[in-house]
């Protein structure tokens, strides 16, 4: 049987499936680098690719006996100009250009804008960035048919380039009709979670669980990437399960020196509220063509886990890069290098994240006191839903959690928590039986040999959700070696 240790570290690596890295001896090698999940990118390929991809990380889930988290990220609504005469035009500095509902081709001073939404809607002094914020546009005049606009920066132009309207909140829906089949999709195979692209609006969330149902066990990321979901950030993270900083576009409708302290800012309210935290986008972008990074690059994605976030991830770096194993091992390294820092801990506790009047709340924040004052090798978590270890993963404890549950689902989605190593076993009927079954999981998981002492977290009655109501440290004697 394949064997695959823990991490050691608990900062989590999310890796981007692409043509570099989908075939099945690559995505191996990537696990083996230390990935922790997959990211399939809806926006490229098409569903039977894509079922490919799931199939292969399933079975890499049964030959390690690990789970895996596989995450299907959907497009979202991407505005875009049309087409035009040559391919191509260029704007010149400081040229009027008129963006139009003509569909005929355009040219070096217009273009059709097939987003009939936009017209009436912006006004004089707004800006439309085109091709990732490359050509920069102000808006002179608007009406109902054309948008004329100053080109502060102009450049060359091509067919459909993205368009950004960083200044008002467009009146679109945030799932298109693709989104809505690739949803379905991902739903049908059971992705583990979805990545809802340009949220603006916390209804925008709710759609989407509508649109997943009740029975689907697949949590629901809130990518934050418009200026207008920062306004409403405290509602969108309370309706999403995993949120992430979703750099490209953000950086994008935001001057460069606002993401750094905004990502931080998005982090924190994260973290506060309990739920698990992706930081994404250009880490280690020169890995694309380089087999090393740039100090900026190391120094990027340290900060990250300095900050406590529960996921760093690799974009094109896997999914297109000429280096996709090596940019998730150097990732793994960083990662394993920050924790060890004497100053790791002191800075991921710069965050007070008070526990709520619950009596699982109070007895998480306990395991991590309790682990600060007592010589304590790891806290093991008894959970069917996963949220008391999502409550003591909150608290950033110092020590290793080893999460048991007998549902896969959640094994799966504790790829994305901070600090959790799961394993799915059979439930537990007794606290005689939690006693003896966290001990041996935990000395056969390697966390934990003669001597050792665990924290148990887990809710009376047994297998009850919602009802995590006991702590119990125990100490490992040498009868459990015998019996591991």
């Amino acid at each position: 049987m394949a064997k695959l240790e823990p991490r050691g570290r608990k900062v989590k690596i999310l890796a981007t499936v692409g043509p570099a890295s989908r075939e099945p001896h690559m995505l191996r090698k990537l696990l083996l680098a230390g990935a922790d999940a997959f990211r399939v990118n809806m926006s490229h390929g098409d569903h039977a690719t894509h079922a490919e991809t799931i199939a292969a990380i399933r079975a890499l889930e049964k030959e390690f006996h690990r789970p895996i988290a596989i995450l299907c990220d959907l497009q979202g609504p991407k505005l875009r100009v049309g087409t035009f005469q040559d391919g191509q035009a260029v704007i010149r500095h400081g040229s009027h250009f008129t963006l139009d509902r003509n569909p005929e081709p355009g040219d070096d001073t217009r273009v059709c804008l097939p987003h009939p939404e936009l017209f009436g809607l912006l006004g004089k002094g707004q800006r439309l960035l085109i091709n990732d914020g490359k050509i920069r546009l102000r808006v002179i005049r608007a009406d109902e048919s054309a948008i004329l606009c100053s080109a502060e920066v102009g450049g060359v132009i091509s067919d459909r380039k993205g368009v950004n309207v960083p200044d008002a909140e467009v009146p679109i829906p945030a799932l298109t009709e693709k989104d809505r089949r690739d949803l379905a999709f991902a739903v049908e195979h059971k992705a583990d979670c979805i990545a809802l692209s340009f949220v603006q609006r916390p209804e925008d969330l709710a759609e989407a669980r509508r649109l997943m149902g009740s029975a689907s066990g697949a949590a629901l990321c809130a990518k934050i990437e418009k200026p207008q979901a920062v306004q409403r950030l405290g509602e969108i993270i309370e309706l999403s399960d995993i949120v992430m900083v979703a750099r490209g576009d953000l950086g994008v409708e935001l001057n460069p020196e606002e993401v750094p302290p905004l990502q931080k800012r998005i982090v924190n309210a994260a973290r506060t509220q309990g739920k698990p935290v992706i930081v994404a986008t250009q880490m280690l972008e020169s890995m694309i063509e380089s087999p090393a990074p740039t100090r900026a690059e190391v120094s990027d994605v340290a900060n990250a886990v300095y900050d406590g976030a529960d996921v760093v991830m690799l974009s094109a770096e896997t999914a297109a890069g000429q280096w996709p194993e090596e940019a998730v091992a150097i990732m793994h390294r960083i990662g394993s290098e920050v924790e060890r820092d004497p100053g790791y801990k002191g800075r991921i506790r710069f965050l007070e994240t008070l526990p709520d009047p619950t009596t699982a709340d109070a007895l998480s924040h306990a395991c991590m006191t309790i682990a600060e004052n007592m010589p304590i090798n790891a806290i093991v978590v008894f959970t069917g839903s996963g949220s008391t270890a999502r409550r003591v993963a909150r608290e950033r404890p110092g020590v290793p959690m080893l999460v048991l549950t007998p549902d896969n689902v959640t094994a799966r989605r504790m790829c994305l928590v901070w600090g959790a190593h799961a394993v799915a076993t059979k439930d537990i009927g007794s606290f005689e039986e939690m006693i003896a079954k966290g001990k041996r999981m935990a000395l056969r998981h390697g966390f934990a040999k003669a001597g050792s002492k665990l924290i148990a977290l887990a809710g009376v009655p047994f297998g009850t959700p919602g009802s995590t109501n006991l702590l119990h440290v125990v100490t490992l004697t040498g009868d459990e070696l015998t019996r591991k």
